[in-house]
């Protein structure tokens, strides 16, 4: 097989090969599946720790329908790269449904990374997209907004606009990048 071919016998390109092996690296890192006690309790503790320090979300957790809690993503890279973790959907105290989000990534990136994102869904429409699709990638659907630390500064009950909200927090490690854009979020069952 010379170098330049970019398919395996399998008809997989390299890309996609290398693409599975990052995310395949990615399950030391973030070990078994969690039971639903456990990420319940996660994202619970991750929620208020997030309303604490940032008024901002508190906020938009006041005016949510339902607020969906990744409490712990790890993002790994060597030019490919993956991120996966695993959350609870809350309407009000309530958990109702776990998801896990993941994403494969390509160039140039080093490191592996923690954090957590917070997504706010301020419209039945895009709860119910959540709920129907069988796996939202982020991008199609409802619209997500980014919610940095400028915007959150200016968000108030009459600013609010937009379908999704996406708050990022408790970031650790060395790598840049805490995008949603091409994540998948698909609804799990866990133990």
């Amino acid at each position: 097989m010379s170098t330049r071919q970019t398919t395996d016998r399998g008809g997989l390109s390299r890309r996609h090969v290398l693409a599975w092996g990052a995310l395949a690296s990615l399950a030391p890192v973030t070990g078994r599946a969690a039971s639903s006690a456990e990420l319940q309790q996660d994202a619970q503790a991750a929620l208020q720790q997030l309303y604490a320090t940032t008024p901002a979300a508190k906020e938009l957790g006041a005016k949510a329908r339902a607020v969906l809690v990744f409490p712990k993503i790890v993002k790994a890279g060597m030019m490919v790269g993956g991120q996966t973790g695993e959350g609870v959907l809350f309407r009000g105290p309530q958990a109702v449904a776990y998801y896990r989000i993941s994403a494969a990534s390509f160039g140039l990136q080093l490191g592996v990374q923690k954090f957590g994102y917070a997504l706010f869904f301020m419209t039945q429409d895009a709860l119910n997209y959540l709920s129907k699709s069988e796996g939202w990638a982020i991008g199609s659907g409802p619209s997500v907004v980014v919610v940095d630390k400028g915007m959150a500064k200016t968000i108030n009950t009459t600013t609010l606009s937009q379908a999704v909200y996406a708050v990022a927090f408790g970031q650790q490690g060395l790598m840049a990048g805490l995008g949603l854009e091409g994540s998948k979020i698909t609804q799990i069952s866990p133990k």
